[in-house]
């Protein structure tokens, strides 16, 4: 879009002065006004009133010549700023100008301050009258974008001591030595100060001076002068929209007047000004038929003119929109910009479907299985709850075999069968489609409110090959409680769909979890093969379920449940705990809450009986037929009792029960620490020694055997007084130059020692050669000189020893003569004999 821009802010001056040079020079003198004002007017102080429309009926351009003065359009004339007349009169015209007509009128001004004539005074009155000071500030305007010539004649300062000094003036501030730099200068001599280019109000609306009057010495007769140099507004700035591209929304099929937005502009002229009253319009809709939209000319909102907006017809309109200023008269500047108005989706339209009936088949039995897509058309915006469409089955589901959804890709609707169909029952199946959107409909002002859109689907069923039917899944059958082994009862089954018969089927138990059944083959019955048993933990509810499954000569099955109904028989009587305990600081008496495992029928209310030998130590209550209250007939001893009672139920079944009651000194029956005898019994025939206390044993055991040993060794020690090594391995023959036995012999000073262990302890056994006792090892020994004689024979060992000298002891048991010797040598020896030797073992 094409944005007009407005010209240079000295070119646009320049054609304003020029027109109203031509306007004062060209345009007829319309009247002359002559207005009485005093010497001195404030700023926006009404000067007058002139009648504007008996000069020009239709003024579209009312201006001044002089800006120090401004009209208003009912001809109303105001100061722009503090002003002094300097002279007796000031004249300036007012412009007025009929752009249609091409027609310029022009009104003639003239002030006349007014004088106020006082009393004459006298000569000498007149010498003491104080005059009017000079040196004081003087309001003062520049007009912005002036054109010259320059150096351009500002304002005159004058000090009343020039009367007696020669006064040098100076000024200073922003625009002499601050920025702007050198934009004023002053006559020091005259004091006339002036500006030497043209000024920018939007960069430097005023400029705060001070003047200063000094002698040629440096002496300051009067105060720094404040000088305010205010810079009247040029329309140098054409507005602007502040955005060049704003975008709005607004929902389709909205009301008359709804609003659009508001669009703002910017005018950098001085505001609260005629420069700066902006004026908006649409120049341009796109497209342009029909209208839908205005603006407020003053604050820029948008509305919409018709309820017709329909996005499916347009979705975006295009605004060109125009801002201008000077109250939207035609010399204002203006400037353009680009409105984008979008129309919001609402759910105007509904879905509906691109065919009026659809046609499918499926197989029998199958599930899961999708079996047709129905695409839909909306108008509504795409991908939107608006436009995405809900499928929902109206007629036909009825068995729930049927399920819809929405593809979320294609939008399209999904039937699938989720629940197997049967040929044998029914062979086509008519359902009734409707659709709509995920978001409700809304009702367009010029359209009717939206309606469900239908459609029929045809779905022939297929005919299959199929198993056996398990019909009902669950089957129920009764029993009595405590049916014995070997009875039969009915059993499950199940049905060939194809023949309507069951002929053929094999029967399987799959789940007996206490294996009370077995079934038969090919009829499915039942046989008890155990007592059934209400009571039992397998039976809930009274109920205890056989799995069977039923198989076709195909291998085909399907599975039902046989639930055998248990009818309750009173089989059970009422127990109770064997054990109660009476703690005399809490109660005197005991609860007794017997449990019957039959049913409620054959339960309470219960009855209670005590024994006659019960009945003298013990009483006992029945309460709310559940349960009775035990008591004692008078005070016993801490100790426990064993108390027979039967207990019957409501038909009269029951059984004795021998309670153990604990009498006992306690609060509670945990704190009772009375032991049962029987337990006490049991108790003690069940001590187990620990491993420590075998342990200790067991090394006390070994000390006493260490002691014992130690004692024996040391009095064998003390006993045997030589050992000799036993060798048998070993024989010597020695010379003993002796034909006979010596004189020792003869003496029969042979002794016969013990019979020794290999430990050489002669103290275990001593046999002699008098007969006592067998020999297997013999050993003899003569002494006489210190020869010896050892014979060796057998296993066995003996020794013959003869001292002399030597005690008689338990070792010396007798002597022997030199017949005894030779007798019981001579067989060792040979038929030789033996002169002068001596058989030695070592």
């Amino acid at each position: 879009m094409a944005v007009a821009s407005a010209a240079s802010g000295s070119v646009f001056c320049k054609q304003l002065l020029f027109s109203l040079l031509v306007l004062i020079l060209f345009c007829d003198a319309c009247q002359k006004i002559s207005l009485q004002v005093p010497s001195h007017l404030p700023a926006e102080a009404l000067v007058g009133k002139v009648n504007l429309k008996e000069c020009l009926q239709s003024a579209s351009l009312i201006q001044s010549s002089d800006p120090n003065f401004r009209i208003l359009e009912d001809g109303s004339v105001y100061t722009t700023h503090d002003l002094t007349l300097s002279s007796e009169k000031k004249s300036f015209s007012i412009l007025l100008s009929d752009t249609q007509r091409q027609e310029q009128k022009k009104i003639e001004i003239v002030l006349e301050a007014g004088r106020q004539k006082g009393p004459e005074r006298h000569l000498q009155d007149t010498v003491l009258k104080r005059s009017k000071r000079r040196w004081a500030p003087i309001p003062c305007s520049l007009m912005e974008n002036s054109l010259g010539p320059f150096p351009q004649h500002v304002q005159q300062v004058q000090s009343d001591a020039a009367q007696n000094y020669t006064i040098f003036y100076s000024i200073s501030g922003p625009g002499v030595d601050k920025e702007p730099f050198n934009l004023f200068f002053i006559d020091k001599d005259t004091g006339d100060i002036f500006c030497t280019r043209s000024i920018d109000r939007e960069q430097y609306e005023q400029f705060p001076l001070y003047a200063y009057a000094t002698t040629a010495d440096g002496y300051a007769p009067e105060y720094p002068l404040p000088l305010l140099f205010k810079v009247e507004d040029d329309n140098d700035n054409a507005p602007y929209f502040e955005n060049k591209v704003t975008v709005f929304s607004v929902p389709e099929n909205c009301r008359t007047g709804t609003s659009v937005g508001k669009v703002t502009a910017i005018d950098h002229d001085e505001p609260d000004t005629l420069h700066t009253r902006l004026k908006f319009k649409i120049l341009q809709q796109i497209p342009n038929h029909p209208k839908h939209f205005s603006i407020h000319p003053d604050t820029g909102v948008i509305t919409t003119t018709t309820p017709l907006l329909d996005r499916e017809v347009c979705d975006t309109y295009k605004l060109i929109m125009e801002v201008r200023d000077m109250g939207g008269q035609p010399f204002g500047l203006f400037n353009t910009g680009t409105i984008t108005i979008s129309l919001e989706d609402e759910n105007d339209n509904s879905p509906y479907f691109t065919e009026t009936s659809y046609f499918t088949e499926v197989e029998e039995n199958r599930i899961d299985v999708e079996i047709l897509r129905m695409a839909v058309r909306d108008r509504d915006l795409p991908n939107t709850p608006h436009s995405k469409a809900v499928y929902k089955i109206l007629q036909g589901n009825e068995n729930g075999n049927f399920k819809i959804s929405t593809d979320p890709n294609t939008n399209e609707g999904v039937l699938c069968v989720v629940k197997p169909l049967n040929y044998e029952l029914n062979r086509q199946i008519v359902l009734q489609i409707g659709v709509l959107n995920e978001a409700q409909f809304s009702k367009a002002a010029n359209a009717q409110t939206p309606t469900m859109c239908t459609t029929t689907v045809t779905v022939k069923i297929k005919d299959s090959d199929e198993g056996p039917e398990c019909q009902p899944p669950v089957k129920v059958v009764q029993s009595k409680d405590g049916l014995p082994a070997g009875k039969e009862l009915l059993g499950y089954k199940a049905v060939d769909p194809e023949t309507g018969s069951n002929e053929g089927l094999r029967y399987k138990k799959i789940g007996d979890e206490d294996s009370w059944f077995e079934i038969n083959e090919y009829t499915g019955n039942l046989k008890t093969v155990k007592v059934l048993d209400r009571e039992s933990k397998f039976v809930k509810n009274d109920q205890y379920n056989v799995s069977v499954i039923a198989m076709d000569a195909d291998g085909r099955s399907c599975t039902g449940t046989l639930v055998v109904l248990l009818e309750d028989d009173n089989d059970h009587p009422p127990q109770i705990e064997k054990e109660v305990t009476i703690c005399r600081h809490d109660k005197d008496f005991a609860v007794l809450e017997p449990v019957d495992p039959d049913g409620p029928g054959n339960g309470p209310p219960f009855q209670f009986f005590l024994d006659n030998s019960a009945s003298k130590l013990w009483t006992i209550e029945t309460k709310d037929g559940k349960t009775a209250i035990l008591r004692e007939r008078q005070n016993l001893d801490y100790n426990s009792y064993t108390v027979p009672i039967q207990i019957k139920d409501r038909h009269g079944l029951g059984a004795k029960h021998m309670l153990t009651v604990r009498v006992c000194d306690c609060t509670v029956p945990s704190d009772c620490k009375m032991i049962p005898k029987g337990a006490r019994d049991v108790k003690l025939s069940n001590v187990i020694l620990g491993k420590w206390a075998i342990l200790a044993m067991v090394l006390g055991s070994a000390l006493l055997l260490c002691i014992l040993f130690t004692c024996f060794c040391v009095t064998a020690k003390r006993t045997v007084k030589k050992c000799f090594p036993e060798d048998v391995a070993q024989q010597n023959l020695i010379v003993s130059n002796t034909e006979g036995p010596g004189e020792e012999v003869m003496e029969a000073n042979i002794r016969l020692p013990t019979q020794t262990s290999n430990i050489c302890d002669t103290s275990v056994s001593v046999g002699t050669l008098g007969g006592q006792g067998v020999k297997t090892q013999q050993s003899f020994e003569m002494v006489k000189g210190g020869y010896t004689l050892d014979s060796s024979k057998g296993g066995g060992h003996q020794t013959l020893e003869s001292v002399k000298g030597v005690g008689h002891g338990g070792m010396d048991t007798g002597r022997y003569g030199y017949t005894d010797w030779h007798s019981f040598t001579q067989p060792r020896l040979g038929e030789e004999s033996i002169r002068g030797h001596t058989l030695i073992k070592n």
